[in-house]
């Protein structure tokens, strides 16, 4: 039988009407976690078509809420509807990715050193918390749990900077990269994921004592470190496939 994301056990059928109303759009948001997940850790090429049927057999749905949830990956920037053509996975060029880490990092190390000035001993609490869970998923080597729990970091260091603005500009091209993000700490021979967790300890140090300025620097780097793994795991792949 085809596991679907879309399953509910019988119990949960004797809901409330308001919980049963509720239902159609939780399992949009699990579709598209689900939809967004299996691109964004790579079970897709760089400039590959979305296979539409395979998906649809995968999560065990049809096309409309499949093409549903694409629209929304398309305006996140992770892939490119082509007009009666289906979608394919965006691809980034060299010069795009330094323009996106760069503008990315400008938007994080701004989110740092607002996020000094007005978080709260809750805000920091919740993302202490976080950080030791995202730790728990380094220890195991789960790259899943690992890239939730950091990407949610980010943004709740965004949100805790208190300026709406900034945070519509940080979710506008988070998107775009978040696939980029992700295979970086691939990058092995750099040992990307052990330094991506001991920045990532700077900045929770950082941001326990609101040191702004500090925090600002850090989250940066982070973010152009991040870009140069990319880059030096694009250069491999690169080479790879000119040698084969």
């Amino acid at each position: 039988m085809t596991s679907t994301v879309l399953d509910r056990p019988d119990s949960e059928n004797s809901g409330a009407a308001a919980a049963r109303r509720s239902e159609p759009a939780s399992l949009h948001d699990e579709l598209l976690a689900a939809l967004r997940d299996y691109i964004v850790e790579g079970n897709l090429a760089d400039g590959a078509r979305v296979p539409e049927r395979l998906l649809c057999e995968r999560f065990g749905i049809s096309r409309t809420p499949l093409r549903e949830a694409l629209k929304v990956l398309a305006a996140e920037g992770l892939i490119d509807l082509l007009p009666n053509r289906g979608a394919r996975v965006r691809e980034l060029s060299t010069e795009d990715l330094r323009e996106l880490f760069d503008v990315m990092g400008g938007l994080e190390a701004l989110a740092g050193r607002l996020a000094c000035e007005r978080i709260t001993d809750a805000e920091f609490a919740e993302i202490e918390r976080v950080h030791h869970e995202m730790y728990r998923h380094y220890l195991r080597r789960d790259m899943h749990g690992y890239f939730q729990c950091n990407q949610e970091i980010h943004r709740m260091i965004v949100a805790a900077a208190g300026n709406a603005t900034l945070s519509t500009a940080y979710a506008s091209f988070a998107g775009r990269i978040r696939r980029v993000r992700y295979s970086a700490n691939l990058d092995k021979e750099r040992d990307r994921w052990g330094e991506a967790m001991r920045e990532h300890e700077a900045i929770l140090d950082a941001l326990r004592r609101r040191a702004g300025n500090e925090l600002s620097d850090i989250m940066f780097q982070h973010l152009r470190n991040k870009r140069k793994a990319a880059q030096h795991l694009g250069a491999q792949a690169a080479d790879e496939e000119s040698s084969a």
